[in-house]
C-alpha cells in the first residue's frame, strides 16, 4: 500500500492511546492516535478512524478486550501501544506482557494491517522515584522491538531519543505525555511508518531550562508521591482501576474530525 493512502485506521491500547493528557473528560481528550489520525488524514481525506483504548488497561486486556473489535472493523493501518500498566505492578511477568502484544501483532498483521507501535522512554528519568523500574522498561523494549522485527511491525524509537524524557513532554503525574508530547508521539508514529512529509523533527531537544536544586527536586519527589503515586497505588490495594466503568471514546470507524455520540465521547457506559 502506498504510503499516506490508509483507509481505516484504529488504535488500541490503554490511557496514553485513549489521550490522558492531552485535553481532559470535560473538553475531550486528543492525544497521540487522534493526532496520528490527523497526519494521515491529511493524506487521505476519506481515512476512517476508530479508537478503542481505555485506560488502565494491561496488555492482556487490551488483547482479551480490543483485539477482536479491532479485527472486526478490517483496519489497514493499527497502533498497538500498551505494557506500561503492566510493569508498575509488583507481580510483572515480562514474557506474558511480551506475549500478549506479540499475538496482537501476529493476528492484525495476519489479517492484513499495517501495525505500529512505540518503545518507552527510561521511566527513572522522568520520575525518579520510580528507578527500580528502569531494568524492566529496558528489557520490554527489547522485546517489543524483537517481536515487531518477526511480524513486520514498525516501531517508532520514542524510547531512545532523549527529548521523551523532558518534563515538559509529560503531565505532573509523570505518567500521561502532555499536549506536546502527545504531539511528539504522533509525528514518531508517522515517520516510523515513512508517511510523506514526515522526518525526524520531533527528535530534537526542547530549548534549556533552569535545572532545580537537590532540594526543590526532593520536595518535588514527595509532591509526586503524595498526588499521583499514594492514589494510584490505593487504587492497586483496593484491586480498583481509572479504567473502571469506562468504555472506547471511538469504538466506531469515523472519519477524523466526526464526533461521536455523546456516551462514546465521554468513554462512560450510558446509564441503563
Amino acid at each position: 500500500m502506498p504510503s499516506g493512502a490508509y483507509l481505516r485506521y484504529v488504535a488500541l491500547g490503554d490511557s496514553q492511546t485513549e489521550g490522558l493528557g492531552d485535553g481532559d473528560d470535560t473538553v475531550g481528550l486528543r492525544g497521540f492516535a487522534d493526532r496520528f489520525a490527523e497526519h494521515l488524514a491529511a493524506l487521505e481525506p476519506a481515512l476512517q478512524y476508530a479508537n478503542l483504548a481505555v485506560r488502565g488497561r494491561t496488555a492482556g486486556q487490551v488483547r482479551t478486550q480490543q483485539l477482536g473489535p479491532a479485527l472486526a472493523l478490517r483496519p489497514d493501518l493499527a497502533t498497538v501501544v500498551a505494557g506500561v500498566n503492566d510493569l508498575l505492578r509488583p507481580r510483572y511477568d515480562a514474557a506474558e506482557v511480551a506475549g500478549h502484544l506479540e499475538e496482537m501483532f501476529a493476528a492484525l498483521t495476519d489479517a492484513g494491517t499495517h501495525v505500529v507501535t512505540l518503545t518507552f522512554p527510561d521511566i527513572a528519568k522522568i520520575a525518579p522515584l520510580a528507578r527500580p523500574l528502569r531494568s524492566r522498561v529496558s528489557d520490554l523494549n527489547t522485546r517489543i522491538r524483537a517481536a515487531a522485527a518477526r511480524h513486520g511491525v514498525a516501531v517508532a524509537e520514542t524510547g531512545r531519543q532523549a527529548v521523551t524524557t523532558d518534563p515538559r513532554l509529560w503531565t505532573a503525574d509523570r505518567l500521561h505525555a502532555s499536549a506536546l508530547g502527545h504531539e511528539r508521539i504522533a509525528a514518531a508514529l508517522a515517520q516510523a511508518v515513512h508517511l510523506p512529509g514526515s522526518d525526524d523533527a520531533w527528535t530534537p531537544p526542547l530549548p534549556p531550562q533552569r535545572v532545580p536544586s537537590r532540594r526543590q527536586a526532593a520536595e518535588a519527589e514527595l509532591r509526586w508521591a503524595a498526588a499521583h503515586l499514594g492514589p494510584w497505588l490505593g487504587r492497586r490495594l483496593r484491586g480498583r482501576s481509572s479504567g473502571d466503568a469506562r468504555t472506547a471514546k471511538r469504538p466506531r470507524l469515523l472519519p477524523v474530525h466526526a464526533t461521536p455520540d455523546s456516551a462514546a465521547d465521554t468513554g462512560r457506559r450510558p446509564s441503563p
